[in-house]
C-alpha cells in the first residue's frame, strides 16, 4: 500500500503541485510516505519563504488529502532557515 500511495503522491507533485509553485521559483520534493503520512521538502523560492506554511497547509496538504483521502497528514521536513532565495521574506517576529 505504501509504495502505491507514494507513487500517487509523486504524480500529484509532478502534475499539479510543482507546476503551481514553479511560478514562485519553488519546488516540492517527496521525501517519504510512512503510515499514510506524507513527508515533503520544499526548495527554491519555497525554502525559507514566509508563506511556505500557508502554501503547505492551505494548498499542498488540502490538494493531496482531497485527491488521496487515505493520507492523514502532510509534514514539511524543510530547513527553512537555510533558504537562500525565498519568494516572500519571513516577517520579523
Amino acid at each position: 500500500m505504501s509504495a502505491e500511495l507514494k507513487t500517487k503522491v509523486q504524480e500529484l507533485i509532478d502534475t499539479m503541485i510543482n507546476p503551481a509553485v514553479a511560478g514562485h521559483g519553488g519546488f516540492v520534493e517527496l521525501i517519504d510516505v510512512q503510515d499514510n503520512r506524507v513527508y515533503l521538502q520544499m526548495g527554491g523560492g519555497c525554502q525559507g519563504c514566509g508563506a511556505a506554511d500557508v502554501t503547505l497547509k492551505s494548498g499542498i496538504e488540502r490538494l493531496i488529502r482531497e485527491e488521496l483521502p487515505e493520507v492523514i497528514e502532510v509534514l514539511d521536513t524543510t530547513d527553512h532557515a537555510a533558504g537562500s532565495n525565498p519568494y516572500y521574506t519571513p516577517g520579523k517576529a
